[in-house]
């Protein structure tokens, strides 16, 4: 079954060039050329396996996309930022975007970040874990804490998944970068912090004010096993 990808972009000529590289790759593809257009569609679409947004858009931009969707919708979404421009990377990751990729960008490069993107959603281990108040399951891909569920992003999702598998020892933010978001990491690279701030403000601590998630300098990151 193909899987539907909709591309949010103004320039016209890129959507186009992606859209056919995609579609020679097996996608069926959408294209959207303003951030209204692009919300509108992602309201009509009821199975979008992801979103490819561009943030530099007039008008709306990608992050007025991702404030408007994310509240409610969990779709993938891969954005398109410019070269070296870290304060976007870190808004679009914190307003909930998946991954990112820089322009110029290579349609090659896009369709291999596309796929390991599509890849991590959808792991399915048909396993619930449980530790404490919390639960986490593998095959809905749902969150919850004292049976309230938390809305988390892909990423968030797949990040938490391994501090919960090894809850009680430290993560490395190698291993999270390589295995949660499927991409090494870079120097001077934020994006698990970013996302871990993130997860931490969306669970909330422990019923006695104490953290879930501890950082240990140095290491990585670990999730408290309550006593």
């Amino acid at each position: 079954m193909q899987q539907n990808i909709l591309i949010i972009d103004d320039d016209i000529e890129l959507s186009d060039l992606l859209a056919q590289y995609l579609e020679s790759e097996g996608f069926a593809v959408t294209t959207a050329h303003d951030g209204i257009s692009g919300i509108e569609q992602i309201g009509r679409s009821a199975n979008l396996a992801a979103i490819i947004l561009d943030v530099m858009m007039p008008g709306i931009n990608g992050f007025d996309v991702l404030k408007a969707i994310r509240p409610h919708n969990s779709t993938p979404v891969l954005m398109l930022t410019a070269r070296g421009e870290d304060t976007d990377t870190v808004l679009g990751l914190e307003l909930g975007a998946d991954d990112y990729v820089a322009k110029p960008v290579s349609p090659r490069v896009l369709v291999a970040r596309l796929r390991a993107l599509l890849r991590r959603g959808q792991q399915d281990d048909n396993q619930s874990l449980r530790i404490g108040d919390i639960e986490l399951n593998e095959q809905s891909r749902q969150v919850t804490v004292n049976d309230t569920p938390v809305k988390l992003t892909g990423a968030e999702f797949n990040l938490l998944a391994l501090l919960l598998k090894n809850a009680g020892h430290v993560v490395s933010r190698e291993t999270l970068a390589s295995e949660g978001l499927g991409r090494a990491l870079s120097a001077y690279d934020r994006r698990i912090e970013t996302h871990m701030a993130q997860i931490r403000r969306k669970l909330g601590n422990f019923a006695d004010g104490s953290a879930r998630i501890q950082t240990v300098r140095g290491a990585g990151y670990q999730y408290v096993v309550p006593s």
